[in-house]
């Protein structure tokens, strides 16, 4: 009866083992996918992020929020230019099709004449869409520089 549960213990083992990497593969895809857009904003990158941001997609913001057009309009122009997002923390959460990014970050960003560094937890959604993934909503909140992020 022992080995049975030993054997019974294993296999519940390995399937779980096997469940995190399938949902870890995922999981650094999306947060690849996050750092790599942080990046095309900082280049002005339109074209990419246009393929990356869903039709419907809205972008919220601390002096007020709107849709994908609005939103590729200001990172062209520079009216916001995201010079350099530090990084310091990444939560990647699965639900199914979509994936929830919490990035903890310092923005560098050059806003209305003037360069500024502002700390932000910012919330990306995305959804598996045509086998690729889009984002549907991304959104900035000021936080203080000690605000931490619970994995």
């Amino acid at each position: 009866m022992k080995n049975t549960y030993k054997i019974v213990g294993f296999f519940m083992l390995l399937f779980t083992q096997v469940g995190f990497t399938q949902d870890s593969d995922v999981a650094k895809q999306v947060k690849e996918l996050s750092m790599n857009k942080w990046q095309w904003m900082a280049d002005k990158d339109v074209d990419k992020l246009k393929d990356l941001f869903d039709e419907d997609a809205r972008f919220v913001h601390m002096s007020g929020s709107w849709d994908k057009s609005r939103e590729l309009e200001i990172i062209e122009s520079g009216s916001i230019w995201y010079k350099q997002a530090n990084v310091h923390d990444t939560v990647v959460k699965e639900f199914g099709e979509t994936v929830i990014v919490w990035n903890r970050i310092t923005l560098v960003a050059h806003v209305r004449g003037d360069d500024v560094s502002t700390e932000f937890t910012v919330t990306e959604v995305y959804q598996m869409q045509n086998d690729a993934w889009k984002l549907l909503d991304l959104t900035f909140s000021s936080v203080r520089d000690t605000h931490k992020i619970v994995h």
